[in-house]
């Protein structure tokens, strides 16, 4: 038995790294994917016909999470699609790194509102179909960094402690209808970012995880299936951390 079978899924930044990883590893678990992406049209592609190959019903939006109306109706079109909105992932994500003497004003607006004001604008936007079905899971993708803090990443680092505590409360508000949130606070994991990064750079963060090497999209993959499946029913407001041992 497929742990997500006959479920659907909203996932945001679908096209690579972690949120590319949940979206297979959903698919694989039987659940329809609805996901989004900002520009990559022929990553999205490429995404929707690899879950589709899986068996499951599978389709890419192109949406703007950061925008109130853009996620009202995404929301909107995949209940139309799919009949139902059973999990949704807030996982897009961007940095504008820099130490707070350097910081623009609009690098610290931009990251809040596309990290912190799109798990509003989302949340909000399927609180209504999970209401009425009494029954939902939202997990949002926090970060190491929203618990720890990390110079040069102010902007992020708030932006991703900003998630937790909105995470909390929707649970506090929601738990009496049924709807669980969670969150997921990923370590250093190896996605096409990373890739960037000299070797040496890769070996000293590796050396200062006591599991001593970086996670995979796949390790945060399966604790989003945990939290989305009914082997989580009676846990929410939690923040589980896959870092390796990091904090």
């Amino acid at each position: 038995m497929k742990l997500l079978e006959n479920k659907t899924a909203i996932i945001t930044g679908a096209t690579r790294g972690i949120g590319r990883g949940i979206a297979i590893e959903f698919a694989e678990q039987g659940c329809n994917v609805a996901f989004t992406y900002n520009s990559s049209v022929d990553a999205a592609n490429a995404l929707e016909k690899e879950l589709t190959d899986l068996g499951v019903k599978a389709k890419g939006y192109q949406s703007n999470a950061a925008e109130f109306e853009a996620a009202q109706d995404l929301a909107k079109s995949v209940l139309e699609e799919f009949g139902t909105i059973d999990v949704l992932i807030n996982n897009a994500g961007i940095t504008k790194d820099n130490l707070l003497m350097r910081i623009s004003e609009s690098d610290f607006d931009k990251v809040i509102e596309v990290n912190l004001k799109s798990v509003f604008n989302l949340t909000k936007a399927v609180i209504r179909p999970m209401m009425k079905q009494r029954a939902g899971s939202i997990i949002n993708m926090s970060s190491v960094i929203g618990l720890k803090g990390n110079a040069g990443q102010a902007n992020y680092a708030a932006s991703k402690a900003g998630i937790i505590g909105f995470s909390k409360s929707v649970a506090l508000e929601l738990g009496s209808r049924n709807i669980r949130s969670n969150v997921i606070a990923p370590g250093f994991i190896a996605t096409e970012m990373t890739a960037k990064l000299d070797e040496k750079v890769i070996e000293e963060y590796s050396a200062s995880i006591p599991l001593k090497k970086l996670g995979q999209p796949k390790d945060i993959a399966n604790a989003c299936v945990f939290l989305a499946s009914d082997m989580s029913s009676y846990i929410t407001g939690q923040t589980l951390s896959v870092d390796g041992g990091m904090l």
